[in-house]
């Protein structure tokens, strides 16, 4: 880290790193603000100023001026003259869908994750879920009651991990596949990108009824309706039998070992002897090498009570429901494909 001084830039000292990063939710908290008032949606088609936009926003004046002029350091605006302040690159990004689905991101974190996040300390204490103990139910269960706060994960969830499927199309060949079964696929936004790649395979996209309501427009939008079938169901109870492929993107991570175990079971229950396990996932390096997964591995242990794994820890688990782990393929993204087959 490093810090500016009238425009110079020098390594800051140890302890300023620590007070740095323990001031880290500031920022945090402004951007979701900016996210929450619609800034980048009311400086769309021009630059206001905080007295244009205190009516819109429901804001105190001054207190919104300041708002933005925090924004404008931070890059998401940029201050011009007579206090009226403009969208940079950065703002464009914060608008209502725009690419990257950064405001539905911003929104969702700043939301049920940063109260689940006051509790943390629940989560290290006892290894167990600090959202089902702020909200009395588990995050999946939860969001079945909350469709608003589920359509804004499905959008973070694409922007979050949006490089991927490109990414997973690119470094694993699909060419020789007959059907591809995307389980727990959501929109499918992974089966979309590798069909797209590769002409021979059909696609199955299997998830709960609730999380496929939008698949079909989103499979009409990209031609794919014809491609790909809609399978609603649960993988806590089975998967479709007979597929060439089965697709597990960051699903494993969302659940205990025990849960991992049943999912795992009932895809190795229903694949043939030559049918391949695909994990998605972020498979942590070992050692001090820094990497966005561990970062991912406290919201995991925060909110869904899940974990990220190693290459051997995946190996360990996959070995205890009868696959056997048979290589890890990199990927242009920070995620990896666990490659695994019936043992």
């Amino acid at each position: 880290m490093s810090e500016i001084t009238n425009g110079n830039v020098r390594a800051l000292p140890p302890h300023a790193e620590l007070i740095q990063m323990a001031m880290g939710f500031i920022p945090a908290r402004v951007l979701y603000l900016a996210a929450k008032f619609g800034l980048a949606d009311l400086l769309a088609d021009e630059p206001k100023s905080a007295a244009e936009l205190a009516g819109p926003t429901g804001a105190h004046e001054r207190a919104l001026h300041r708002l933005m002029r925090t924004l404008s350091s931070l890059g998401v605006l940029a201050e011009e003259t007579g206090g009226r302040f403009g969208l940079t690159e950065m703002g464009e990004a914060l608008k209502r869908g725009a690419p990257g689905s950064a405001r539905a991101s911003v929104l969702s974190f700043g939301s049920w994750a940063w109260n689940a996040f006051g509790e943390m300390g629940y989560s290290v204490e006892s290894g167990k879920s600090a959202f089902t103990k702020v909200y009395g139910v588990p995050p999946f269960e939860w969001m079945k009651s909350q469709p608003e706060e589920a359509a804004l994960f499905g959008e973070t969830m694409i922007g979050f991990h949006g490089s991927e499927p490109p990414a997973v199309a690119e470094a694993y060949d699909f060419s020789g596949f007959g059907t591809v079964v995307d389980v727990g696929g959501s929109t499918g936004n992974m089966l979309v990108h590798i069909l797209s790649r590769y002409p021979g395979p059909r696609g199955v996209l299997f998830d709960l009824p609730v999380t496929l309501a939008e698949a079909p427009a989103f499979l009409r939008n990209h031609g794919m309706e014809e491609r790909i079938a809609i399978e609603p169901g649960s993988f806590f109870e089975s998967v479709p039998a007979w597929a060439d492929c089965y697709i597990l993107s960051h699903v494993i991570h969302d659940w205990s070992e025990e849960q991992n175990l049943s999912i795992l079971g009932h895809c190795r229950k229903v694949m043939k002897p030559e049918s391949k396990l695909l994990i998605v996932e972020f498979v942590l390096p070992s050692g001090n090498s820094p990497h966005p997964g561990k970062i991912l591995d406290m919201v995991m242990l925060t909110v869904a009570g899940g974990e990220e794994r190693t290459e051997e820890e995946y190996g360990a688990l996959l070995a205890k429901a009868g696959l056997r782990m048979t290589r890890v393929v990199p990927t242009a993204s920070a995620a990896s494909i666990v490659e695994a087959v019936v043992a």
